[in-house]
């Protein structure tokens, strides 16, 4: 029995019909990654089930995340003048980046490999992916840091809502036409990150200083290829992919209120969680960015989890997300000075989405555990007496 039933009777029937279908046409990961996944697939033993490979690839990116955040809470490690993040971590955290994309390669060959490719496994997939986002942006933020040398708080908090919803044009584009196309910007951002990660355990924080022509710094190229990316590529394929099957008559929707609608509660919560940024009377994000950012990125792919039971099941989606009801009086007394701490605010508000999502994704699992009659983590069948 589920700790809560999220799912409804009829987005179960329609994942009973669910069959996966994706394009993957980035040149790195078809004559690349592909054939590297193909190859490491081959040495995992058979009982070992693909769900469980996903979350310990997630796992790895927090992991990542907790270890810059021991080192380096406040993003001010790298600026100058300031004690450093140790080489090792560095190190470390290349490592465990690779790892984690390595492994949310191989988990669906794993399932094919073992014949146990099910419907909750895609989603389970997507739906780590969504909240990997923000582990993995805050994680390459400690490398520039905030200060002289580095990316403004408030920039990356945009750079990082580029990157949300960079990710969710996928899976709009997945809920109009059925087709998921795989953004080419993910493989190579996930390879240069973890390059990146080792050449500063090489060369130090204080390269990334240094202009690379004229007064152009790293961290102007970091800003321009996160935002270049999303505008020149992953939002032009993504709008020529739903008007093509616009043209071809195959787009499940076809007012443009019923095709938009993934976007509202994203948009509405970019539109509070801005509200507090700008209206903050203590400037919550300078004083509090990696607890902000956190909670944004586990809102926000909780909103995008639901996103993806609607489109693998075929449903409509939910106009508004309930998570964003009680975050408007939040908001409220944050930017009223209502509450007086407002970073204790935060942090309390950071725990109830961090529960409430955590709450969600376990009940989701179970829900559909026990309907497709399997184990979640393991490849044994359930125990039915």
């Amino acid at each position: 029995m589920a700790l809560y039933e999220y799912v409804t009777q009829d987005q179960l029937a329609g994942f009973d019909k669910y069959k996966y279908s994706a394009v993957d046409s980035n040149p790195l990961s078809v004559y690349v990654m592909h054939p590297f996944w193909n190859f490491v697939v081959k040495f995992l033993p058979t009982w070992l089930a693909p769900n469980l490979i996903t979350f310990t690839g997630f796992m790895f990116l927090v992991l990542n995340f907790l270890m810059l955040a021991f080192y380096d809470f406040d993003f001010t490690a790298s600026a100058a003048g300031h004690e450093h993040v140790p080489s090792w971590v560095w190190v470390l955290a290349g490592f465990f980046n690779f790892l984690a994309y390595t492994l949310d390669g191989v988990d669906g060959k794993q399932a094919r490999r073992t014949n146990s490719s099910t419907p909750l496994g895609e989603l389970f997939d997507h739906g780590l992916d969504s909240w990997a986002c923000i582990f993995f942006v805050a994680t390459v933020y400690s490398i520039f840091g905030r200060l002289e040398s580095g990316v403004g708080v408030a920039t990356l908090y945009y750079i990082l809502w580029v990157v949300l919803f960079s990710f969710i044009l996928s899976h709009w584009e997945k809920y109009n036409t059925g087709i998921l196309f795989l953004p080419w910007g993910y493989d190579i951002s996930q390879v240069t990150i973890s390059l990146v990660y080792l050449v500063t355990a090489v060369v130090g924080v204080e390269t990334w200083y240094q202009p690379i022509l004229w007064h152009f710094l790293y961290r102007d190229l970091f800003t321009f290829m996160i935002i270049a990316c999303s505008f020149t590529v992953t939002l032009p394929m993504s709008l020529i992919n739903v008007l093509k099957a616009h043209r071809s008559k195959t787009l499940k929707h076809s007012s443009l209120y019923e095709a938009f609608l993934p976007f509202l509660s994203p948009v509405l919560l970019f539109v509070l969680s801005t509200i507090w940024v700008v209206f903050s009377p203590s400037r919550i994000l300078e004083l509090q960015p990696r607890m902000f950012y956190l909670m944004v990125g586990t809102a926000f792919a909780n909103v995008t989890c639901k996103l993806i039971v609607c489109q693998m099941s075929n449903t409509r989606c939910q106009a508004l997300s309930w998570l964003l009801l009680p975050m408007t009086p939040v908001v409220v007394l944050a930017v009223t000075g209502v509450v007086a701490n407002e970073s204790l605010l935060l942090y309390l508000w950071t725990a109830a989405v961090i529960l409430a999502h955590i709450h969600f994704g376990l009940s989701v699992v179970q829900q559909l555990s026990s309907h497709f009659g399997i184990l979640a983590f393991s490849l044994k069948k359930p125990n039915t007496d």
